[in-house]
């Protein structure tokens, strides 16, 4: 295996199978439809505005086995330094130490931007990825009951959190 940074021409095909899989057979995003290919060149485009990772995990033979980032927690100037992040693992590849390698590296790369505070809004009654982010050091920060509707039922979002050790002065403005 090895960790990559992701393309739009090399890696869009498959982040986009990876998403759309969560969508259709879970409640890892709260979406309702597949989304479309030309979404991807947008996805892209933003992370890279925004200077923020798309990193991802091949398998030897190139086929990526999961992918990683972040993005804006909320668009007012003081939450600068908190970013929300996703991870996905391909079905077969997961509990493999792909998903903790990809975090591992995203973390590293929240405290080289100098971010503060990474967030993940998890579903409360996925307990897999409650525990993996418990492993990583990730603690509950609240949850927000009955805010999703999906698969005929309401969903409650967990919020979990990783306090990081930068940025050593933090500044307003």
């Amino acid at each position: 295996m090895k960790l990559v940074a992701c393309s739009l021409a090399r890696h869009a095909p498959a982040i986009l199978a990876i998403m759309n899989d969560a969508i259709v057979h879970s409640t890892a995003l709260y979406e309702y439809h597949p989304l479309p290919p030309e979404r991807m060149e947008t996805w892209f485009r933003a992370k890279a505005d925004a200077g923020f990772p798309v990193l991802g995990m091949e398998s030897d033979s190139g086929e990526l086995l999961g992918f990683a980032t972040y993005g804006t927690f909320r668009a007012r100037p003081a939450y600068k330094y908190s970013v929300e992040h996703s991870v996905y693992v391909t079905t077969g590849h997961q509990g493999r130490g792909v998903g903790t390698a990809l975090m591992r590296e995203l973390i590293a790369s929240a405290v080289a931007q100098d971010l503060h505070l990474m967030i993940g809004g998890i579903d409360a009654e996925n307990a897999g990825s409650i525990a993996f982010h418990r492993k990583l050091g990730f603690e509950h920060a609240g949850t927000i009951r009955q805010a999703g509707y999906k698969f005929g039922r309401w969903l409650d979002l967990a919020f979990y959190q990783l306090i990081l050790p930068s940025p050593t002065v933090p500044v307003e403005g």
